[in-house]
């Protein structure tokens, strides 16, 4: 019996040719999204908490202020309450209150000690006090 296949040269497997794809950034780019809304898009994904624009107007109308503690108790919250199932949660930090939208890690409102005489809250499903 004969040897020759020993002798033969293995064939690579064939693989289909990659095609470049064009380049969607750089100058004189018109379309899709340019580096900084992508950035812009990863940074939001790592913030803890992000405010929605009802929140914040409400934010600087009650002059409430949050230092990146606050932010972090209130990161902890949601997780808290993420774990539990939560959605749509009611977060008490010091003297205020935070309505979340747990999914997002949005603050919809939020309401200092001063404005929540005879404030109900709807559409919660979860406290909780940070």
């Amino acid at each position: 019996m004969s040897q020759d296949w020993l002798l033969r040269p293995l064939s690579l497997p064939i693989t289909p040719k990659r095609e470049i794809a064009p380049r969607t950034t750089g100058p004189g780019h018109t379309g899709g999204t340019s580096f900084q809304e992508e950035l812009n898009k990863v940074l939001a994904k790592q913030q803890r908490v992000t405010f929605s624009g009802h929140a914040l107007e409400r934010l600087r109308l009650r002059n409430i202020s949050l230092t990146q503690d606050d932010l972090n108790r209130l990161g902890n919250a949601i997780d808290k309450v993420a774990a539990k199932g939560g959605r749509e949660s009611l977060v008490v930090y010091k003297d205020t209150a935070f309505v979340i939208s747990v999914k997002n890690r949005t603050v919809i409102t939020a309401v200092d000690s001063a404005h929540m005489n005879d404030h109900v809250f709807t559409k919660i499903d979860s406290a909780v006090f940070a």
